[in-house]
């Protein structure tokens, strides 16, 4: 996915000084009588307000560092949203609803199977009208933290900017992300200009079958949302 990282744009007005010294006309003795006029020198203000500016400038951001950054920010979220859409694999075209809470609350809505609640490491599944607990395999949690792995294999990866695009009607950079390990994969990525992800495509094998998976997010840092286990 590219998307261009989004670049600062900083929109410098100069202003063009004329000073002029005017006086009435006087008498050829009275010209020899007045003294010269002092040199007009320049508001003190101008050259701060110029270095002001050009202070505020930032080097441009490569299309792997605005990446690279926006997984960062990502990462340190206290809440998001997210509905993830998958066409092919072996059950077909499906779509689940996510909500995170940090550090580790998820409250997912499977497409036939129901609503389950993440706390730490447990899950709370309901099976057959009962309320059950499950013990969580280690590094479940993390897929979707990073569903598309971009933290963990970032040091492989490589990143074309893709130019400017829009999510829902919201500005966004979009970026390819191709990574070479464990496997080939390629990842379109839309960051919005607060630098966080607004969408993520990601193309994968499922069980032999090709996968389209498209992930939209959404409640950054919401306080209202909440995930409460099950009563």
């Amino acid at each position: 996915m590219t998307r261009p990282r989004p670049s600062t744009q900083l929109l410098v007005a100069s202003a063009l000084l004329a000073l002029a010294a005017c006086k009435p006309a006087t008498s050829p003795s009275d010209t020899a009588a007045s003294p010269a006029p002092a040199p007009v020198s320049a508001p003190a203000s101008a050259p701060s307000a110029i270095a002001r500016a050009a202070a505020s400038l930032k080097p441009p951001v490569s299309p792997k560092d605005a990446v690279k950054a926006s997984i960062d920010k990502f990462l340190g979220v206290r809440s998001y949203h997210a509905t993830m859409h998958m066409d092919g694999g072996p059950r077909g075209a499906m779509t689940n609803e996510i909500d995170f809470v940090a550090p580790d609350r998820y409250r997912m809505t499977l497409e036939g199977l129901g609503t389950q609640t993440i706390i730490g490491d447990t899950m709370f599944m309901s099976v057959q009208g009962r309320s059950m607990k499950v013990p969580m395999p280690a590094g479940t949690l993390s897929r979707w933290r990073d569903p598309a792995k971009l933290a963990e294999n970032e040091a492989g990866m490589t990143v074309q900017a893709q130019g400017t695009d829009s999510v829902d009607g919201t500005p966004a950079h979009k970026y390819l992300v191709h990574h070479s390990q464990p496997q080939p994969t390629d990842v379109t990525l839309w960051v919005g200009n607060d630098d966080l992800p607004l969408q993520m495509q990601v193309r994968s094998d499922m069980q032999g079958k090709a996968v389209a998976t498209t992930i939209r997010y959404s409640r950054f840092n919401d306080p209202t949302l909440r995930v409460d286990p099950p009563q």
